[in-house]
C-alpha cells in the first residue's frame, strides 16, 4: 500500500489542480482544436507503435527460438542490443543524418526501433519456458504448425506479449526527447512546452489529466485481455528443446530481413555517433565533465534500479499470490505515473516535498523516489512474470515441512524468481540512465548526467558536442543489456 500511495503522488497532484482550476475551465481547455490534434497524434502513434512492436517482437522471437535461422545466438544479441540505445539518442542519430526524418513517419520508425525489444525479450523467455510436449500433443491430434501456434503457443505467450506491449504503450505516452527531436507533437511535448513557459499552467494540467485517462484505458484494456488464467506448472516438463521449423528456401531471405532491421535499429545510431565524433565541427572532449556526468549517471541508475526492484517485489507478490480486487488495484496503481511526463512527476514531488518534508527537496533521495515512481512498471512486469511461473504449491510444500513464510520466500521463491529480479533491475537501470526531464528538475545543484548534458548540446543542434555523451550513454547501458540478453528462463 505504501508503494501504491507513493506511485499515486503525481495523480493526486494532477487531480488536485484539476479541481482547483474547475470543471468548466478544464472542459474549455480540453475541447480546443489543438488538444484534439494532440490527442489524435498521441493515440495514433501509440497504437501504431504498439502494433508494430508486438508484431516484430513475436515474429523475431519465433524466428530466433523456433526456426533454423542461421546463428540464432548472434541474432538474439543483436536484436536485444537496441535497448542500449536510448530513444532520444536514436532520434538524434536519424535527425542529424537526415533532417527530413520527422513527423509521424519518422516518430513511428524511430520509436518502434527503440521499443520493440520490450516485447521481444519476454516473448523469447516465454517460448523457452514452454514444454515441447504441448505442441507435440497438438500435432498428434492432426493440427498443423500454424494451428498449433495460434491455439497452443500464442495463448501461453499472452502474459509476456501483453506485458511487453503495455510497457511500449506507457513509455510512448511519456516519451519526450525523441518526439521533440523528430518534431512530432504529442501531449508530452506540449506539456513540456507549457510548463516551460508558465511552470504550472492550467492547459498543461488539463493535458496531463487526459494522459492519465489514456493510461487508465491502456491498463484496463491490458487487464481485460490478460484474463485470470494461471500459467505456472510444477517440474521442467520434457528436458529438451522444441523441434525447430525448417525454413528451407525462406532461410536466407528472412535472414536478410532481420539483418536490415538490425542495421536500422543499431547500425544507423552507431554510424551517426562515430560520424559526429570524427567530423563534427562542434566536437569537444571535456574529460572532466564527461567523467563527472558518467559517475553521476551510474550511481543514480544503480540506486534507482535497486530501490525500484525492491519496491516492485511486494506489489507483484500480492498481485500473483493473493489475487483479488484490492491487490489488482494496488498493482494497477503503480502503472499510472509511467504515462505522465517526467516533468509532471517532478513538479508533483517538488510540491509534495516542500509541503510535507522540505528537508529532502533538491536531494538525491527525492530524485531516486522520482525514478521509483516513473519506472515501477518495468520492474513489476518483470517480477510478476517470474512469479506467474513459480508454482505456489512449492510454498505449500515448504510450509508443510515446518518452514516459515520468510524462510520459504528466501529459500524457495526468491531463488526461482532471481532471473526476473535481475531483468527488472536491468530494465530500470537502462531507463534511469536515460531519463531526462525529471532529472533536469530534481537533481541536486551541480549534478549533471549524461542524458542532461547530451540534451543541452543536441537541443542547440551541436551534434558533435552531443556525440561523446551519447556514446557514453550507450556504453554504460551495454552491461545491463547483456544481463538481459543472458537471462535464462525460469525453471520451477
Amino acid at each position: 500500500m505504501f508503494v501504491a500511495l507513493l506511485a499515486l503522488i503525481p495523480l493526486v497532484y494532477v487531480a488536485t489542480y484539476t479541481v482547483i482550476i474547475g470543471p468548466a475551465e478544464i472542459w474549455d481547455l480540453v475541447v480546443r482544436p489543438r488538444v484534439l490534434e494532440l490527442l489524435r497524434n498521441t493515440v495514433t502513434l501509440a497504437v501504431a507503435c504498439m502494433a508494430a512492436s508486438t508484431v516484430l517482437g513475436v515474429a523475431l522471437a519465433f524466428l530466433v527460438e523456433r526456426t533454423d535461422l542461421p546463428a540464432p545466438r548472434l541474432w538474439h544479441g543483436l536484436l536485444v542490443a537496441p535497448l542500449a540505445v536510448p530513444a532520444f539518442v536514436n532520434g538524434y542519430a536519424w535527425v542529424s543524418l537526415d533532417r527530413s526524418i520527422n513527423g509521424f513517419g519518422g516518430a513511428w520508425l524511430v520509436v518502434t526501433l527503440s521499443y520493440y525489444p520490450l516485447v521481444y525479450l519476454p516473448v523469447v523467455a516465454a517460448l523457452r519456458g514452454l514444454d515441447p510436449a504441448l505442441e507435440e500433443a497438438s500435432w498428434s491430434l492432426g493440427h498443423t504448425r500454424r494451428q498449433t501456434f495460434s491455439r497452443v503457443v500464442l495463448p501461453q505467450l499472452r502474459p509476456a506479449l501483453l506485458g511487453g506491449a503495455l510497457l511500449v504503450g506507457l513509455h510512448l505516452l511519456a516519451e519526450f526527447g525523441a518526439l521533440s527531436l523528430l518534431r512530432f507533437p504529442t501531449f508530452t511535448t506540449a506539456i513540456y512546452d507549457q510548463y516551460g513557459s508558465t511552470f504550472n499552467g492550467s492547459a498543461a494540467t488539463a493535458m496531463a489529466g487526459v494522459l492519465v485517462l489514456l493510461c487508465l484505458l491502456l491498463l484496463l484494456g491490458e487487464l481485460r485481455l490478460r484474463g485470470s488464467r494461471r500459467y505456472a506448472r510444477v517440474g521442467h516438463g520434457a528436458a529438451r528443446v522444441s523441434e525447430r521449423l525448417a525454413l528451407r528456401g525462406w532461410r536466407w531471405p528472412l535472414a536478410l530481413v532481420v539483418t536490415t532491421l538490425v542495421v536500422l535499429a543499431l547500425g544507423v545510431p552507431t554510424y551517426a555517433l562515430l560520424h559526429w565524433l570524427a567530423v563534427g565541427t562542434s566536437a569537444e572532449l571535456p574529460l572532466g565533465e564527461l567523467l563527472s556526468a558518467t559517475g553521476s549517471t551510474v550511481v543514480l541508475a544503480g540506486l534507482g534500479a535497486l530501490a525500484t526492484t525492491l519496491a516492485a517485489l511486494p506489489v507483484a507478490w500480492l498481485a500473483v499470490r493473493h489475487r483479488g480486487r484490492l491487490t489488482t488495484l494496488v498493482e494497477r496503481s503503480t502503472y499510472v505515473a509511467n504515462a505522465l511526463p517526467g516533468i509532471v512527476v517532478g513538479l508533483a514531488l517538488v510540491v509534495a516535498s516542500l509541503r510535507l518534508v522540505p528537508v529532502v527537496y533538491q536531494t538525491a533521495l527525492l530524485l531516486v523516489v522520482a525514478y521509483v515512481i516513473l519506472f515501477l512498471p518495468r520492474a513489476v512486469v518483470s517480477v510478476r512474470s517470474g512469479l506467474e511461473q513459480a508454482p505456489v504449491v512449492l510454498d505449500h510444500v515448504a510450509h508443510s515441512l515446518g518452514t516459515g513464510s520468510l524462510a520459504t520466500a528466501r529459500r524457495v521463491t526468491l531463488p526461482l524468481i532471481a532471473p526476473s529480479l535481475g531483468a527488472g533491475a536491468a530494465l530500470v537501470f537502462l531507463a534511469v540512465a536515460t531519463e531526462l526531464t525529471a532529472t533536469l528538475m530534481l537533481s541536486p545543484i551541480g549534478t549533471s548526467t549524461l542524458a542532461t548534458e547530451f540534451w543541452s548540446a543536441s537541443s542547440e543542434l551541436r551534434y558533435g558536442a552531443a556525440a561523446p555523451y551519447a556514446l557514453l550513454l550507450v556504453l554504460i547501458s551495454v552491461p545491463a543489456t547483456v544481463l538481459l540478453m543472458r537471462q535464462e528462463r525460469l525453471q520451477p
